[in-house]
Parts: structure tokens; sequence; C-alpha cells
């Protein structure tokens, strides 16, 4: 009896010393973790603060690319011609980059009637962003942004490690009156946009 008394205080003692074993892998792994992640934020921030940022009273940069449908569209089409709302968001077919774009579909007619263009872009491909704008009727444009040329051109910020959502709005003498910056808060980017384009004089 003696003998399996102890065998079940060695086999406990045992078990014992694993769990606590596991959890000191698992407190020493959560450690690493925050510290790649501290790590990697900082390096992001560096890269963002050397990119050159677009600001309220910045002059819209220049730049081409492909829209859905695969044609070259030029800022200077519409630049000086049209109040613009500018929108950069991190994916097609999110959630939240989903609700952000059918909120300006449904709102296109009320944008219309401030004289402006809606311009989404991001890193997706114009074979993605046509099957994006095909499936929820999408009627504005989505540039092709492969590379991130662009968002780097306007210094939009990463976020969490992932591309930003940021929204700005430019007037007919092509200077930006107006930014916002919300990840997580999509849909208050048409709102946002809206209320600057009515105090455009």
């Amino acid at each position: 009896m003696k003998k399996i008394n102890g065998l079940f205080v060695n086999l406990f003692s045992n078990i014992n010393k694993s769990v606590n074993l596991y959890r000191f892998y698992t407190c020493i792994s959560f450690f690493l973790f925050l510290f790649y992640f501290n790590i990697n934020a900082r390096s992001q921030t560096t890269k963002s603060e050397k990119m050159d940022t677009i600001k309220v009273g910045s002059t819209v940069p220049e730049f081409r690319l492909n829209d859905q449908n695969g044609k070259e569209f030029d800022i200077n089409s519409v630049k000086g011609k049209h109040n613009l709302v500018i929108y950069f968001y991190p994916k097609d077919e999110t959630p939240g980059c989903t609700a952000e774009a059918c909120s300006f579909r449904d709102q296109f007619d009320v944008f219309k009637g401030e004289n402006a263009v809606i311009i989404g872009i991001s890193g997706q491909s114009v074979a993605s962003h046509l099957e994006f704008a095909n499936k929820y009727h999408l009627n504005f444009t989505l540039l092709s942004d492969e590379g991130n040329n662009v968002r780097k051109l306007f210094g939009v910020p990463t976020t969490l490690g992932m591309p930003g959502r940021v929204t700005y709005v430019v007037n007919k003498e092509g200077k930006v009156v107006f930014m916002f910056n919300s990840l997580f808060n999509a849909k208050k980017h048409i709102e946002e946009a809206m209320k600057a384009l009515k105090e455009i004089k």
C-alpha cells in the first residue's frame, strides 16, 4: 500500500511540475509576443514618419491608377473640376469595408449634389475590385493600388498591422480641406465627409 501511495505522490508531483512548466513557457511566449508587437509597431511608426504625409491644407498629389474596369484613371481628370472624396480602405469584402462602400453607394446622389466625386483606393487587384463592385452594385470609382504606392504617397498610416482607413475631402482648388482617420468606425467616414463638403464655400 505504501508503494502505491508513493507512486500516486510521484505521479501528482510530476503532473504539478508539468503544469507549472507549461505555465512558465506560456508566460514566456506571451511576453515574447508583446515584445515583438512593440518592436514592429515602432518600426511601422518610424516608416510612416519618413513618408510625406498629406494633411489639411496640402495639395492632393498627382497619381494614376487602374479602376475596377481596367481603365487608367488620372486624378487630373477630376481635380480642379469637382470636389473629391478620396477614401483609402484596407481590403475588398471585409465587413467594415463592405459597410463603408455600401454607405457611399447609398449616399451617391447626395454626394453628387455637392459636386463631389467618390474615389475608393485599396491594394487589391483590378479583378478583385470589379468583383467587389459588381457584387454590391457600387456606383463609384475603385482604384487598384497594388504595391500601395499611392497609399505611401499620401502617407496613410498602418493601424495594428493593417492598412489604415482614411478619408480625404478635397475642394475644387485641389486642396485637402478635411481628413478623417478611423479603422473601425467605417460608416462614420461617410457622415464626416458629407459634413466637410457642406462647409466648403
